[in-house]
């Protein structure tokens, strides 16, 4: 049975649907309305409020707790400095990845980790004679996620940050009017945003300043459906949806490797010893069996498939989370890969999906052939492979200060 985050107060006044989901054990708002469309577009156009509670959060402080991260994760953590941020994936000795989150440095021997899957029992098995201790914090602090283009002026309302010149990726502590929180420039929408976590007593708090803030700035409570479409825009893969953690994996063809997924670029090779390095190295050398990629899926073909039936062309109403086959460019039945998410992009005006493939079919502009059901008939149609991000708008990553 589901728990309340300690924003359930505020979020169930404002879930006119009563559309709950169970996300690691908390009650998370699926939408918050009959239609999740203005909870997207705030991510898009002003700014959307997400309760994020559910993540996963750990405390790692000691004075090899640098040192045991970079063990861990792929990423060098040591090279993070006071205060930033970093995306990462940690994966076990065959380089299979376990999860994905974030790493943020918090003091000299302190990291806030944060996780989709439960870690506690992973990252504490290798502790052993380290100076480092690890505390699970899930249950006593919370967050929200605060996204969009309007977001940086909501919080310059309510909080004396300078976050003019906060960073992509950076954090900084924030006081309100009674409370204190940390803020990072984070997010899982690809657009402009922040994350804010805070002790559960003040929870309250700094929702009723964040809304306050934001009324005049279009403000709008957001749930997981709506996030779902911004992240697949973002082309950010999801763990158990576009692929699957390695102490979950029943079998190896249901394990995926950073470089598969995208992730090279979070892989540090040349340092350390760190978990997986041996495969990892291997895999950089001879080269990746399977690429996660973009598909934009042709929508005339769409259209003339339902044509044929006297019907207009149907999309989901919202992101879908299912395996498709994706065939051979010349050969409709010669399977080469499969979707593993996908939406409708309503700021793109594309049908759109994140992709498992074989390498030799990866290249952007490569024609490939998507699996679709017509009234109860398998049929294909065409999609242009491209990179995995569709949507990256420059205000994601840019100072307000540089701008003046």
């Amino acid at each position: 049975m589901p728990i309340q985050t300690p924003f359930h107060p505020r979020t169930s006044e404002h879930n006119k649907n009563l559309s709950w989901k169970d996300w690691g054990g908390y009650f998370a708002a699926n939408s918050y309305d009959v239609v999740n469309d203005f909870e997207y577009y705030a991510f898009r156009h002003s700014a959307g409020l997400v309760d994020i509670t559910p993540l996963f959060k750990y405390k790692v402080t000691g004075k090899d707790a640098s040192l045991f991260l970079s063990r861990l994760i792929v990423k060098d953590i040591s090279k993070l400095k006071l205060n930033q941020a970093t995306y990462c994936c940690w994966c076990d000795d065959r380089g299979m990845v376990i999860d994905d989150g974030t790493v943020m440095r918090f003091g000299e021997h302190e990291y806030f980790v944060t996780a989709a899957d439960p870690s506690y029992s992973w990252f504490s098995r290798f502790v052993k004679k380290l100076d480092v201790q690890i505390e699970d914090i899930t249950d006593s602090i919370c967050a929200l996620a605060l996204q969009g283009p309007t977001s940086r002026e909501i919080l310059k309302l309510m909080c004396d940050a300078d976050l003019d010149n906060l960073k992509f990726f950076w954090t900084t502590r924030a006081k309100g009017d009674g409370f204190e929180f940390k803020i990072s420039r984070t997010g899982y929408t690809g657009d402009l945003g922040y994350e804010l976590w805070i002790k559960n007593e003040d929870a309250l708090k700094l929702f009723d300043a964040v809304w306050n803030a934001g009324k005049n700035f279009n403000i709008r409570m957001s749930g997981i459906a709506a996030l779902d479409i911004a992240r697949i825009e973002a082309g950010l893969v999801m763990n158990g949806v576009d692929y699957h953690s390695s102490l979950h994996a029943l079998i190896p063809e249901q394990m995926s490797t950073p470089y598969e997924l995208g992730l090279g670029w979070t892989v540090n090779l040349d340092r350390e010893p760190f978990m997986g390095q041996r495969a990892l190295r291997a895999e950089k050398k001879n080269g990746s069996r399977w690429a996660t990629v973009g598909l934009d899926i042709n929508w005339p073909d769409l259209e003339e498939l339902y044509n044929k039936h006297g019907l207009p062309p149907r999309t989901a109403a919202g992101a879908w989370r299912q395996s498709i086959p994706v065939y051979h460019p010349q050969h409709t039945t010669k399977q080469i890969g499969y979707a593993t998410s996908g939406t409708w992009s309503p700021i793109l005006k594309k049908n759109i999906a994140l992709a498992t493939i074989e390498i030799a079919y990866a290249e952007p502009g490569t024609e490939v052939n998507f699996e679709v059901m017509v009234m109860h008939h398998r049929k294909t149609v065409r999609a242009i492979v491209g990179k995995p991000q569709f949507y990256n708008p420059e205000r994601k990553r840019s100072i307000l200060k540089n701008k003046r």
